[in-house]
């Protein structure tokens, strides 16, 4: 489950794992002046991580301790992206899977409204991508999206367009393991992608 920039709020109570980021009426262009870096997270980071899920109101918000910790031992598959003047307005969580050590679990994409319109989550999943390629070698991506959530498979599918590879999609997990308010997730799988489809050069640097 996770969380591009225009998805609907859901109704149903939290639960660990990631879903959706922020109201489709609350996007507005940001302003031109402002630009982003993209950047491997740290421990401090987990606080600012923390909040934008909270705040968003539609991801499952992990405890403000695992996003501490998140930004200790999963940093090489991982971005936040702060504003020209420190704010930290976005972020995504992904991890290799230990059963298959080149593909790329995204766990949980998160973007402020205030910096929605500039296509940032494009760009940081792009740059946790080059992040995993560089220090892993991965070659697939997996992300879990539920039904209703089209604009995290717009995302997603866009990225596989990016990287000339596929998408396909395969039932995991149901109410039955999530719980009654829980809508299923959908298994997305993109791949294989060849390291010539490029990095993009996104961390560190102000776009």
């Amino acid at each position: 489950m996770t969380a591009p920039e225009q998805a609907e709020p859901r109704a149903s109570a939290p639960s660990p794992g990631a879903d959706r980021s922020g109201d489709a009426t609350a996007d507005a262009a940001p302003s031109d002046d402002v630009s982003y870096e993209i950047v491997a997270p740290v421990p401090a980071d987990g606080a600012d991580m923390w909040r934008l899920a909270v705040e968003s109101q539609t991801l499952d918000a992990n405890s403000r301790y695992a996003y501490v910790l998140w930004g200790r031992d999963f940093a090489d598959t991982s971005v936040i992206a702060r504003r020209d003047d420190g704010l930290a307005v976005g972020y995504v969580t992904g991890y290799l899977r230990p059963q298959a050590p080149h593909t790329l679990l995204i766990w949980q994409v998160c973007v402020d409204p205030i910096a929605r319109g500039a296509g940032l989550a494009g760009r940081m999943l792009d740059a946790a991508w080059d992040r995993a390629v560089a220090t892993a070698g991965v070659d697939r991506m997996e992300t879990t999206i539920t039904p209703d959530n089209e604009s995290s498979i717009r995302l997603f599918s866009s990225f596989a367009r990016r990287h000339h590879t596929s998408i396909e999609r395969e039932d995991l997990f149901g109410p039955e393991l999530l719980g009654d308010g829980h809508e299923p997730e959908h298994l997305y799988c993109i791949g294989p992608i060849t390291r010539s489809a490029g990095v993009h050069n996104t961390e560190g640097g102000k776009k």
